[in-house]
């Protein structure tokens, strides 16, 4: 059932008139039933910046899968002008570690990019002194929290500064890559943003893996074929995982359940994610899970079956550039590999997203929570970016994870 409270300083009743005439909204008020917001938050959305991953077909179905696997206690934050229209949401989830109490974007890992949705014109009357006023009055109204925590938040979205990433503490370890797509022309696309020699490569790979036989990219489009990408998709990852000896992510059943409820959203609205494969002799060699608002394209997950015949071949590479010529002809204007260093994505990519870190404190614990939370956000950016700290830090993770297992 939906709920609503707001914040004693958000409400225009509650303010003095000349404080109310100085900031841009108007009220802050609290939802906790998503399935109420559904023709708000959509509206709000077709003209707001908002990245892929706080789209309401992406949002609602992960709350209603992994979210509620594991019990994540969600709030959702309208920020309303005077003449009451919808100017930011915010969709959050409270986290509660090491006796700190704090509210961060929804997806965690699974979501390359951290932001709220603004309407463009709010966004740009927001500085740093009144963005961080606002997002205290939020935490304010959800009430108990020590502190804000947004990671991996874009600097800016489609040119318009990204308002909580003002406050950023400092770069995020890891940057996204992206391409901007020559509007139905893949070809010229990968001619730009590719090297020479990387095209040459991955022309003799495509040749190659034609020795194979005949091949295709499919979309998965009905219930069935999702079910068969995605079965691929899991086997593969669990492969690749245990060969590297590090926990699977993808392992948990609610994970199934979202990507089968986001890809097969239906009715009159699209699917947030769409699943690929490329398929050899009607089995999967390689498969592409991405996120989709608007205009742009983002990888959220790829995988390949490393017992294939074409492991050498790179498979995941060739779905890759199928797929940048496919997005290119539909009229796609951004495609981004995601978070995080690789070196297929800086084959591809000729630009990236700067990602920043924000910690807001709201009482004194906050404030030790956020020297913590930059302290390692720091030192993760500086391991990712020495080559022989990162070499380290995956023996030393290696060590602990055998040394657990033997324990156990």
């Amino acid at each position: 059932m939906p709920t609503a409270t707001a914040s004693p300083l958000a409400t225009p009743d509650t303010i003095p008139a000349s404080d109310a005439l100085s900031r841009p909204w108007a009220s802050i008020a609290i939802e906790t039933d998503i399935a109420g917001l559904a023709e708000t938050w959509r509206a709000f959305e077709a003209t707001a910046l908002v990245t892929p991953y706080q789209s309401y077909d992406w949002i609602r179905p992960f709350v209603e899968t992994i979210g509620a696997a594991h019990g994540m206690a969600l709030r959702y934050a309208l920020v309303r002008g005077a003449d009451g229209a919808l100017c930011a949401l915010l969709p959050l989830v409270i986290t509660r570690r090491s006796g700190f109490r704090f509210a961060e974007f929804i997806g965690g890992k699974h979501a390359n990019y951290h932001m709220g949705l603004y309407a463009p014109t709010f966004a740009e009357q927001l500085d740093a002194q009144l963005t961080t006023r606002m997002l205290a009055e939020i935490g304010t109204a959800i009430g108990g929290l020590d502190a804000l925590a947004f990671v991996n938040q874009p600097v800016a979205w489609q040119g318009i500064a990204n308002p909580a990433a003002l406050l950023a503490a400092g770069p995020s370890p890891s940057r996204a890559y992206k391409l901007a797509l020559i509007a139905g022309d893949g070809e010229a696309t990968l001619k730009r943003s590719m090297s020479s020699h990387a095209r040459k490569k991955l022309k003799n790979k495509h040749s190659r893996f034609g020795d194979f036989g005949p091949s295709t990219l499919t979309r998965a489009t009905t219930a069935g074929e999702a079910a068969r990408v995605i079965d691929a998709f899991l086997a593969q990852k669990a492969e690749r995982f245990r060969a590297m000896g590090v926990p699977d992510p993808f392992v948990e059943p609610a994970m199934r359940t979202f990507l089968e409820r986001a890809a097969m959203s239906g009715g009159s609205w699209h699917p947030s994610i769409e699943l690929y494969s490329l398929d050899l002799a009607g089995r999967s060699v390689a498969t592409y899970v991405g996120a989709i608002q608007g205009a742009r394209f983002s990888g959220m997950a790829t995988s390949f079956d490393m017992g294939s015949e074409t492991v050498k071949t790179s498979p995941g590479e060739l779905l890759l550039a199928e797929l940048i010529r496919l997005k290119a002809g539909e009229g796609i204007a951004v495609f981004d590999l995601g978070v995080g260093e690789a070196r297929y994505k800086t084959t591809f990519c000729d630009d990236h997203d700067d990602l920043v870190d924000s910690f807001l404190p709201l009482t004194f614990k906050g404030q030790v929570f956020a020297r913590i939370a930059r302290s390692k956000r720091e030192l993760k950016r500086r391991i990712k970016r020495s080559p022989w700290a990162l070499k380290l830090a995956h023996r030393a993770s290696g060590w602990l994870r055998s040394k657990r297992s033997g324990e156990e």
